[in-house]
């Protein structure tokens, strides 16, 4: 009887082989976050070789590259964020500007292939979370370095909070490192256990807190209870949360005046007045007001994407926080909910609702196994999105890429067709 390729063993292997390059491709494009331009090359050029290998072997065995569920998954979920941009681009403020982006994003969805396939069998996966783990353990102690020292592999530190490898200007240290605290706790319970796990999280604790973003601060507050439970269990969580906390707040007091000086602007929320929680919240609620004017006034599909920036000034207070600086207001809505209401309106929303709901299913449908498999990238991305905070734009070529990412590495490792896994099948 003559036996394909993809039923054979032999075939099954030479495939994936041709594909053992994607781990690579995946971290070299987290590695390269703080340069932009190139890591967009990375995400562009893995994207059309995936396209090209793909077609050549006219998406033959892609049941040994990835799982059906996965390749499903992926598209699926992958068209719940890009359909959104699709709609709302037709009647946009700024149509040119809107439809480049939504034709641009479509580069995303065999770029998410290509990270599923990174981490749909056992030693990829393995080398995509310990090389993740890394590459932001390598950044916290970069941080770390630049709070004792003033300097960092990203330059001189001129600003009022850390800024590590991202460089002077670039304020993106805490909530990317935050996003990617669950790889590197993981791995340090891995190899340390809980000793390891709780001086990872006190060493990144303090540089996301030194960071100054607040909003990675929840973040990072979340990946702590999140990943914690896991691994301690409720009590003893709580207990060390709280020294946790204490213990990282003095440090980061101690090492950076312009830390104190955060919790005191946070504190005029308490004033009671608009003006008060306007300063405590950076503008925000400024920027959140003239969002709610843009989705009562375009409530089926949004001012369009990335077109925020000019419907800002039509809608904003005559007091505003930024118009009376002089600014021309905020470039996004910094709020996930608000920012899809505003840029693609209840459509968008519709579709994003879609998304988490399917995510949901999935990890419901998947077994135990599966579900241990994709804990730490689940943890990361729910912990990105969580709508009770305020955000980056996810439709911002630099955060969308970082979600997207988490995306497929849940998917991927969920869906992942470990050996044992078609053993038990």
């Amino acid at each position: 009887m003559n036996l394909s390729a993809a039923s054979s063993p032999a075939g099954a292997s030479n495939t994936k082989r041709g594909f053992a390059w994607t781990p690579y491709v995946v971290l070299a494009f987290v590695a390269l976050w703080p340069t932009v331009g190139p890591a967009e090359a990375v995400l562009s050029l893995g994207a059309i070789a995936s396209l090209a290998i793909l077609a050549v072997r006219r998406f033959r065995h892609g049941t040994v590259l990835l799982s059906r569920e996965a390749w499903a998954l992926i598209t699926v979920l992958f068209l719940c964020y890009w359909l959104p941009e699709f709609f709302s681009a037709f009647d946009s403020l700024d149509a040119a500007r809107s439809w480049r982006e939504t034709l641009l994003d479509l580069r995303y969805l065999p770029f998410l292939w290509l990270a599923a396939m990174a981490v749909a069998h056992r030693r990829d996966r393995r080398l995509v979370m310990v090389g993740l783990a890394v590459i932001a353990g390598a950044w916290t102690l970069d941080a770390s370095l630049q709070a004792l020292t003033g300097w960092s592999l990203g330059g001189a530190n001129v600003s009022d909070r850390l800024t590590g490898v991202f460089g002077a200007g670039n304020q993106k240290l805490g909530p990317v490192l935050a996003s990617l605290a669950p790889f590197a706790l993981a791995e340090a319970d891995r190899r340390w256990r809980g000793a390891g796990w709780v001086a990872t999280a006190a060493l990144f604790g303090v540089a996301i807190l030194l960071a100054g973003s607040r909003a990675s601060w929840l973040v990072f507050a979340l990946v702590i209870l999140i990943a914690g439970w896991y691994r301690f269990g409720r009590k003893r969580l709580l207990l060390s949360f709280s020294g946790g906390l204490i213990l990282a707040s003095a440090l980061a007091m101690s090492f950076s005046p312009q830390f104190a000086g955060r919790i005191e602007r946070s504190m005029a929320a308490l004033s009671g007045d608009r003006t008060g929680l306007d300063v405590a919240l950076a503008g925000r609620l400024s920027i959140w007001h003239s969002a709610l004017g843009m989705i009562a006034a375009h409530p089926v599909n949004g001012v369009g994407i990335r077109s925020f920036r000019d419907a800002y000034r039509q809608y904003a207070w005559s007091d505003d926080f930024f118009l009376r600086q002089g600014q021309d207001g905020a470039l996004f809505a910094h709020q996930i909910v608000l920012e899809v209401l505003s840029e693609t309106g209840a459509i968008g929303l519709a579709f994003w609702l879609l998304g988490v709901a399917l995510a949901r299913r999935a990890w419901h449908w998947a077994t135990a196994a599966a579900r241990e498999r994709a804990t730490v990238p689940m943890q990361a991305l729910v912990v990105t999105v969580f709508p009770l905070n305020t955000h980056l734009a996810f439709y911002a070529t630099f955060w969308g890429g970082v979600f997207l990412l988490l995306l497929a590495l849940f998917a991927g490792s969920l869906f992942a067709q470990d050996e044992d896994a078609a053993a038990t099948a």
